[in-house]
């Protein structure tokens, strides 16, 4: 092999070099390539089901179905309903229930209870309120979920208009549960309200 002169050498040492270090550029362009941008892999999905947990159903609450309907007793419904669901809930009103005296599309509240009233005969003559009050007094307290706009304003104290709000209060809210809830009404008073509580009940 005849001896190269040096300047030769070195030239060839130099092209060496570059073609070698444009082959380690090409492979590390190539590795930069196959990965994602930003540099690592996404995880995808981490809390896809996070929040699931509260999202099945809504609010639940408890009431006690009473009087003319089917299948009196506790149940569970869902917030917002009405008092209509409850009676159908209950296996809907009996023949004697009264529901003109109920309102049926006043919102539940948790706790409550519905007495669906039961159609009473109306005795005496018309307009008559002493004979009206009369069959009452024998019969022992009134019932507040039941009683007329006439017998409630035979009661000692009460005229046609407390009679009225009585009567609105108990189509607003489903019936009553308590005698104290007539305290609630604008016009009775604590010394009213005692008096009541010996002539009407729940």
């Amino acid at each position: 092999m005849p001896d190269l002169p040096r300047s030769h050498l070195i030239a060839y040492a130099v092209a060496a070099i570059a073609v070698l270090a444009f082959g380690v550029r090409q492979v590390s362009h190539s590795k930069a390539a196959q990965l994602p941008e930003g540099g690592s892999p996404i995880a995808v999905g981490q809390d896809a089901g996070g929040s699931r947990s509260g999202s099945g159903g809504g609010a639940r609450l408890v009431v006690h179905v009473a009087g003319a309907v089917r299948r009196p007793g506790v149940y569970r419904l869902r917030e917002g309903a009405r008092v209509d669901d409850a009676v159908q809930r209950a296996g809907g009103s009996t023949r004697r229930a009264e529901l003109t005296q109920l309102n049926l599309a006043a919102k539940l509240e948790d706790g409550r209870q519905v007495v669906v009233p039961v159609r009473t005969p109306v005795s005496g003559a018309p307009g008559s309120s002493s004979g009206a009050s009369a069959p009452a007094a024998a019969a022992g307290p009134l019932n507040l979920n039941t009683a007329t706009l006439e017998q409630l304003d035979g009661l000692d104290g009460v005229g046609p208009a407390t009679a009225r709000k009585i009567l609105q209060y108990r189509e607003q809210h489903g019936g009553y549960g308590r005698v104290e809830e007539l305290g609630q009404i604008t016009g009775i008073g604590p010394k009213r309200l005692a008096a009541f509580r010996e002539q009407v009940t729940v």
